[in-house]
């Protein structure tokens, strides 16, 4: 017995003491957070991040980031990872990640996939009519953007069981024959009168826990100003356009001046901008919220960020997907 407590008086000492130990060896200048999907990412060169779009815990369609070994896939595979994301209960649901939920109703097969020319066919099984009315658009919403998001897509059509879906299928709402993100997503129709109105796509914030991710809201507006003033000022708006959602864009921001050269979108802003004026610093989610707002209203590759004529940042929108 003395033994043993004599055993466990070393051991705690030598605890005591490596930990003393661990204190004096890290810097103390430097803060130190684990962040996973960073050290997964720069630590394993094989594992990448790919966007979906699922459902947050307030039933928004949202832009969130999975954690997948493969690639260099082809198209065809590339929408087979990301949709079985989407289904309940499929074999990806553990990478789903939290605060999200899966649409897609259970059971849903993918009976094949076609790719020809940036259109991209999917056939289901006759599971996926079994959605409810009140998730039935979402579902498309999420499956559109979800797949649009794989850079070589740019329209798609949904068979059941080999027909068309030409209609949504409870509550009987007519499709296009081919689907893109002009069909919109989270709608939110502000009309006056139901003719010379035109929709915009802006992406705000919503938080889970600790995390930020980005929720695009498609407005339907009487409004006949440039669509690129309209995101601008909707994000700098004081008022926010749901209180579960947010923008950090800075509400003295003005825009002051826009140019689009071929599909590279370059924006004036005044020193507002900043995050913080001295550094010239702008926040990575002002950067997001402006550049995935643009590139789903305009065919754009790039979006330069200027200040007093001074190009601060480029945007690439292929790598923000």
């Amino acid at each position: 017995m003395l033994k043993k407590r004599s055993i466990r008086k070393i051991l705690a000492s030598f605890s005591v003491l490596f930990a003393m130990v661990l204190v004096y060896l890290v810097p103390k200048d430097k803060e130190y957070s684990l962040d996973i999907k960073k050290t997964v990412f720069y630590r394993d060169k094989n594992v990448i991040l790919k966007t979906v779009y699922l459902l947050d815990q307030n039933d928004y369609v949202a832009r969130s980031k999975i954690v997948s070994n493969k690639k260099d896939l082809e198209v065809i595979d590339k929408a087979k990872e990301l949709l079985d994301v989407l289904i309940i209960g499929s074999k990806s649901e553990s990478l789903v990640p939290n605060g999200f939920k899966q649409i897609i109703p259970s059971d849903t097969k993918i009976l094949g996939i076609k790719f020809e020319d940036g259109l991209l066919k999917v056939n289901f099984s006759k599971e996926l009519l079994d959605v409810s009315l009140e998730y039935e658009e979402k579902m498309l919403e999420s499956i559109i953007y979800t797949l649009t998001s794989i850079d070589e897509v740019k329209k798609i059509i949904i068979y059941v069981d080999g027909d068309i879906l030409s209609k949504l299928p409870k509550s009987n709402i007519n499709l296009p024959s081919t689907l893109d993100r002009n069909y919109g997503v989270n709608k939110d129709f502000k009309l006056t009168k139901v003719d010379n109105y035109q929709k915009v796509t802006v992406y705000y914030i919503n938080k889970f826990n600790d995390n930020y991710y980005y929720v695009p809201v498609t407005k339907y507006l009487n409004d006949d100003r440039d669509k690129i003033k309209i995101i601008v000022d909707e994000l700098s708006s004081s008022y926010v356009y749901n209180t579960n959602l947010m923008s950090f864009l800075n509400n003295n921001t003005k825009l002051l001046s826009s140019s689009l050269e071929g599909d590279i979108l370059n924006l004036t802003f005044n020193k507002y901008l900043f995050n913080n004026i001295e550094d010239k610093d702008i926040l990575e989610e002002v950067i997001y919220t402006i550049s995935l707002s643009m590139a789903d209203n305009f065919n754009i590759k790039e979006v330069n960020f200027i200040v007093e004529d001074n190009e601060i940042y480029k945007s690439v929108i292929k790598t923000l997907e």
